[in-house]
């Protein structure tokens, strides 16, 4: 089955970074606001969802589903659950990171709850790439910057690093202690993680997004 995008409303301004992540069988899924991104996308969506709170509802054929405003799920979740309802299992999640912190957490843990349910998610902003590390291991190349490892949820235990300028093995990263940020892979390598218990966000800084410490800084 083909990945869904969703689109939110937060602030995007390198359209074409987010752009060259699209693929031409995606499932566009835009929310209320984010209506405002498709012309820098260029994308055209399969389907809008919202309560129109910050967007107007538009006059399509395109199917669109109208929400209450006063409801449990923000937008992007709804989206995200009625994708999964409709069978898909790979996301990516653009436009939703970003002015608001209430919204930009929920949809953090919105990765979690993807991740949960047996799917593979992303979320990408201008300047980093956020994914559930948990049953699998993953790779980080060395085009990013930094790379951070935060426990958003319980306690992840069994944490390997390798290929990194700080390595670890079999470490115990809790929610009220965050020591995994700004960790580096070696040049021309790629860093390794896993973990035996539990699941953290990796947080992946892009290198042309993040400018170099200036001298004496």
């Amino acid at each position: 089955m083909s990945r869904c995008v969703i689109i939110g409303n937060a602030g995007i301004s390198d359209y074409d970074r987010l752009r060259r992540e699209l693929r031409p069988d995606d499932f566009l899924v835009v929310c209320d606001g984010g209506q405002r991104h498709l012309a820098g996308l260029r994308a055209v969506p399969d389907l809008i969802v919202g309560d129109f709170d910050s967007g107007t509802r538009p006059e399509t054929e395109t199917e669109t589903l109208v929400l209450p405003r006063e409801k449990d799920d923000t937008d992007t979740v709804f989206a995200a659950r009625e994708a999964f309802r409709r069978g898909f299992r790979d996301f990516l999640l653009l436009g939703v990171a970003g002015g608001r912190l209430d919204h930009t957490l929920g949809n953090v843990y919105l990765l979690l709850w993807l991740d949960g349910h047996g799917c593979s998610a992303r979320l990408l902003d201008d300047y980093s790439e956020m994914c559930i590390v948990s049953r699998e291991a993953v790779e980080v190349e060395d085009s990013c910057a930094f790379f951070s490892l935060l426990n958003i949820a319980g306690t992840a235990r069994g944490i390997e690093i390798t290929g990194a300028k700080y390595p670890l093995a079999g470490g115990e990263i809790c929610s009220d202690y965050q020591y995994g940020i700004s960790n580096e892979v070696l040049p021309g390598g790629k860093a390794r993680i896993s973990l035996r218990e539990g699941s953290l966000l990796l947080i992946c800084v892009f290198r042309d997004a993040y400018p170099p410490a200036k001298s004496g800084s």
